[in-house]
């Protein structure tokens, strides 16, 4: 029998299997005829029970003496069964370490072209940037900014995974702070997620613009996608770009709202800077696509949102639309503006 099939025996051990080993400890003897009389366990089943207790250690024979059953502590019978077992597991650990020393040996080679690249790094393909994320979190010590657009169109699972991610971030003392789009107030899992993280220490806050996709680690280097909309990232370490960035983020995170319940006065007031941004954007000649991208929503309720628009200001075009926010003072940023209302 294999070491497999013992531990399998091992995890189907009988009721009555402990009965008879609570018997031979007792009495010395492994007699299924004693153990049936005794215990009440029909002596086919005592008969099994030793067996299946010879194969696991929980009863030994006596050396030189096959007929004379003895039982130890369970304690003396797992450390033998997992003798092999961590004899097998030490020898996939030096194989481990064997590739990885091997392996390390074209570092060096790797390094040199990614230096001669100068401070920027492209990332091709969706496999290597989530390593290179992956390895980046592991390393970071104090600081994690991003800035995520969208959130209208989040799905739980997604969700489940970068909180168990997240927990292990801020259980290491790290500080998180993220921007979505107002749109993630709206999303359930969204909501779900920040409140599970935001109880971790996680912080979060949404505006209805964001510059773009961008992830920071402790401000030396920065994420941010390439530009022909694959899943690829261009990596920055260049200490001044990352700076420029980091200010970037600083700015809309000191003008963004920080995401508490989405409900009451605080979701009529992001609701309200979404129509009045969709103001501002059509009246600057934005396509339907354009804006739907710049305020992290799907097409469909972007064109919702603009149907209520239009009908609210009774315009029957965009640029009639733009005429009637204006005579509202809804383009005019720093004057008072009469309140759009949001559907």
């Amino acid at each position: 029998m294999g070491l497999d099939d013992t531990l399998l025996d091992a995890k189907e051990l009988q009721d009555s299997d402990i009965a008879v080993y609570g018997w031979v400890l007792e009495h010395g003897t492994g007699c299924p005829d004693a153990i049936a009389a005794d215990t009440g366990v029909s002596r086919e089943d005592a008969a099994a029970g030793v067996e299946r207790l010879l194969r696991l250690r929980l009863l030994q024979e006596s050396p030189g003496e096959p007929t004379t059953i003895f039982a130890v502590a369970p304690e003396t019978a797992a450390a033998q069964l997992a003798a092999p077992v961590e004899a097998r597991i030490l020898r996939q650990q030096q194989q481990l370490a064997g590739i990885r020393e091997e392996l390390l040996r074209a570092a060096p080679s790797y390094d040199r072209r990614r230096s001669a690249s100068g401070a920027l790094e492209v990332l091709d393909n969706l496999h290597v940037v989530r390593d290179a994320l992956r390895q980046a979190s592991e390393r970071c010590r104090t600081e994690i900014i991003a800035s995520q657009p969208g959130g209208g169109a989040r799905v739980p699972e997604a969700m489940e995974e970068a909180l168990v991610r997240d927990r292990a971030i801020l259980e290491r003392g790290v500080r998180m702070r993220t921007l979505y789009h107002h749109t993630a107030r709206f999303n359930g899992p969204s909501q779900a997620y920040v409140a599970a993280a935001s109880a971790l220490g996680g912080e979060y806050r949404t505006a209805h613009e964001l510059f773009g996709r961008l992830i920071v680690f402790d401000r030396e280097t920065a994420f941010i996608p390439v530009q022909d909309g694959s899943w690829g990232a261009v990596v920055i370490r260049q200490p001044s770009t990352v700076n420029y960035l980091c200010e970037i983020f600083e700015q809309t995170w000191d003008r963004a709202t920080p995401f508490t319940a989405a409900v009451g006065q605080q979701l009529e007031t992001v609701s309200r800077e979404i129509h009045e941004t969709i103001v501002r954007l059509l009246a600057a000649g934005l396509k339907d696509e354009a804006i739907a991208r710049r305020l992290g929503m799907s097409l469909r309720t972007a064109r919702r949102h603009i149907a209520d628009i239009m009908e609210e200001l009774g315009a029957g075009s965009r640029f009639q639309a733009g005429v009637r926010a204006a005579e509202r003072g809804l383009l005019d940023i720093d004057g008072p503006a009469e309140p759009l209302e949001a559907s």
